[in-house]
């Protein structure tokens, strides 16, 4: 991780000869020092992923006019891109119900500067957890969801992640389906933790699935959020090897540490501008 301001550049394109010669070379036109570079080519779709990072203090302009110098040359690459400040902290709304192990391992990594966000908000369709996120001097928002009132309270969800400016909204094991409306209104920016290896068990009480089926290995799946439940784009995976004597009280038990890992790892990648969506896949630059 780099102390100093940096610039990230992340981009896809139709692969053809030349991409990092041109891109890197209007760095280096500029005096840009590049840090770090990342790069891959998907031969099956024809597709070219890169990500840079750029030493702010390096180029003699400022971020909005490197936009626009880089502008044209994207377009003659057709290229879709963006470009990210590490001095802008990415706005964070954590969205949990009652189970508390990623709500606290998050808001500990937040606390100790692991992770460099700001955390806007916590909302919940439960009361469960308001002081001890108060108590870390974040506002809490209490959503009922009830079978009744669901348009109306994920209306109040979507008013409350714009008005807190966030960036990207976490599902932290919050046992409530997002309707469809507001995964579109946020492609890419939605991430969730699924509670099984997918694309295995998904729904409901995977583990209790797992348990059933007899198998030996469990996991956590890290993915971004889609109308499809549970068919997002995966971010981040991890697994753990259990037996014959393993209840499902046991892998339940098992798996929050590797719910907790695995979101954490998928959440930094995103923040860090090191995943890129292209269909229903990701390519993630570690």
């Amino acid at each position: 991780m780099h102390t100093g301001r940096f610039y990230t550049l992340t981009a896809s394109c139709p692969d053809r000869v030349g991409i990092i010669a041109r891109v890197t070379g209007f760095i280096t036109e500029h005096q840009g020092w590049i840090l770090e570079s990342s790069f891959h080519a998907d031969a099956l779709d024809g597709r070219y992923f890169m990500r840079i990072e750029v030493r702010a203090d390096s180029l003699p302009f400022s971020l909005a006019e490197f936009c626009s110098r880089f502008a044209p040359l994207a377009h003659e690459l057709q290229m879709d891109w963006r470009i990210s400040d590490s001095a802008v902290k990415k706005r964070v709304v954590i969205l949990v119900s009652r189970q508390a192990h990623c709500l606290y391992d998050l808001l500990a990594r937040w606390q100790s500067n692991e992770l460099n966000i700001e955390i806007a908000c916590v909302i919940s369709n439960h009361a469960t957890f308001k002081g001890f996120v108060e108590w870390h001097g974040i506002p809490f928002h209490h959503v009922p969801v009830t079978p009744e009132n669901k348009p109306a309270a994920y209306a109040e969800v979507q008013r409350l992640f714009a008005a807190a400016q966030g960036d990207t909204m976490v599902l932290a094991r919050y046992m409530q389906i997002l309707p469809p409306e507001l995964c579109a209104a946020y492609p890419g920016r939605i991430i969730n933790i699924h509670h099984s290896f997918l694309p295995s068990f998904v729904g409901a009480k995977p583990y209790h699935q797992a348990y059933t089926r007899g198998v030996k290995l469990i996991g956590a799946t890290c993915h971004y959020v889609t109308e499809s439940l549970d068919q997002g784009p995966i971010i981040e995976q991890d697994v753990i090897r259990i037996d014959h004597s393993d209840s499902v009280e046991d892998m339940v038990r098992y798996g929050k540490d590797i719910e907790k890992t695995v979101l954490a790892r998928g959440l930094r990648y995103h923040l860090e501008d090191r995943v890129l969506v292209h269909s229903n896949k990701t390519v993630v630059f570690r």
